[in-house]
């Protein structure tokens, strides 16, 4: 029979060797993954599949290059939006321009989806690279997760990115506290920047001018912030220009591989791009040739009278719901409903305003594990692993079965809490 300890570890094992599979590596028999190309790229070590770099030699050292999951930028501090009732003007405002100095002051940054990442992100890179001009560029893939319209998981995603785009494969960050572009924009300003730069696609300049210049100088202090366009995006047209993520979802949907395959680069190859086109499917919750939801889900901008109909009717985001929007990652409550868009406040009382083809309901991630990374504690509000941190922090809990939880604890089976009503009784004075 096998011991306890025994079926964790080869539990954590089957994990890992999930992991490469879905990233269509193979097994070197000694704990070690080869790409489609035959080279070392991953090693199993504790359960986690560690990626290396790839000058490795057998018999040498290896260099990790992270752990998937963990942060790759420099460690920042996460600064909570203060509520204002009236938010202040910007300190200063500039025209969007292609036409920009940068320096060591100066960050440029790219905060988008990339679910899946495509030939069209590639473009977007290149205008932020543009853009910086030799300084600081920063990628930031959102963390948004869905079956719907972010099918791929960021961890996932991240290391599809770096393989298709091989030459931002630094800039890429990998930063599970970068939730929206606000967090962003926070963490740039303690970092020390004095100005920003944000690239973005034609069609969400706007958004983020708005959005960007409201708040600054109060979440913020920018000198100068600049929304860049990285081109215009022509969902009917053909080519770069024309590609989408939503088009490849859709195509995934459609059990269409080919058109699938000419939305990612060359630098991918067929077999990389069969594990990403399953990848996505599997995330997607579709079984081959089954569709398992409609296109006006998974791809909006394709079905947009079945959106109309279904947010008319009353169907989907109704007053009081809470949404997410996909593009700059804010989550906030409905408190108006347009025409065809939504106004919502987030809990900081901060209000932004989206298309209803850019948003979805929110959905809140459980994370059941007490350190978020090695020396990180979760502490993620609502989560069993914020949760258990908790209780090692507390007095008045102890380690023991899954009991009676007063006042509203959640239960989590290794901890009961001491019951604060029998000892307030047993220490009270007596009259």
């Amino acid at each position: 029979m096998k011991s306890f300890f025994q079926f964790l570890t080869e539990a954590t094992q089957s994990q890992a060797s999930l992991q490469a599979k879905k990233l269509n590596l193979k097994s070197d028999g000694h704990g070690g993954w080869l790409d489609t190309r035959g080279e070392f790229v991953a090693k199993t070590e504790k359960g986690k599949l560690v990626f290396y770099d790839k000058g490795r030699v057998d018999g040498g050292k290896d260099q990790p290059k992270g752990a998937v999951g963990k942060a790759q930028a420099p460690e920042t501090t996460k600064a909570k939006p203060k509520v204002a009732a009236e938010p202040k003007a910007p300190a200063k405002a500039a025209q969007p321009t292609s036409d920009v100095d940068t320096g060591s002051d100066t960050l440029t940054v790219a905060f988008g989806r990339f679910n899946p990442p495509t030939v069209g992100h590639e473009k977007l890179l290149k205008a932020a690279r543009k853009a910086a001009t030799g300084g600081d560029l920063k990628i930031y893939p959102s963390r948004t997760q869905d079956p719907k319209k972010n099918p791929l998981d960021p961890d996932m995603k991240i290391s599809f990115m770096k393989k298709m785009f091989p030459d931002f494969e630094e800039n890429i960050i990998n930063d599970d506290e970068m939730k929206s572009i606000f967090n962003v924009l926070i963490a740039a300003a303690e970092a020390g920047y004095a100005n920003v730069n944000i690239v973005v696609g034609s069609d969400r300049q706007a958004e983020f001018e708005n959005l960007a210049q409201k708040y600054n100088g109060d979440l913020y202090n920018f000198d100068l912030i600049r929304v860049i366009s990285a081109g215009v995006r022509d969902a009917d047209a053909e080519g770069v220009s024309g590609m989408s993520a939503s088009k490849m979802r859709k195509a995934v949907l459609e059990d269409d591989f080919e058109s699938f395959r000419r939305g990612t680069p060359k630098t991918l190859d067929d077999g990389d791009t069969q594990a990403l086109f399953d990848a996505v499917r599997q995330g997607m919750g579709s079984k081959k040739k089954k569709k398992v939801a409609e296109l006006w889900q998974i791809a909006p901008k394709f079905d947009t009278e079945t959106l109309r109909e279904n947010y008319v009717n009353g169907n989907i985001f109704r007053i009081g719901d809470v949404v997410e929007n996909l593009n700059t990652g804010l989550v906030g409550k409905i408190i108006r409903r347009g025409t065809n868009y939504l106004i919502c406040l987030t809990n900081e009382e901060y209000m932004f305003k989206s298309w209803i083809r850019d948003v979805m309901e929110y959905q809140e991630k459980r994370v059941e594990r007490k350190m978020r990374l090695p020396g990180k504690p979760n502490t993620l509000v609502g989560t069993g692993g914020f949760f258990k941190y908790a209780v090692d922090m507390t007095p008045g809990f102890e380690k023991g079965d899954k009991t009676n939880l007063q006042y509203g604890a959640k239960p989590y089976s290794g901890y009961k809490q001491s019951n604060v009503k029998e000892f307030i009784n047993k220490y009270k004075v007596k009259k």
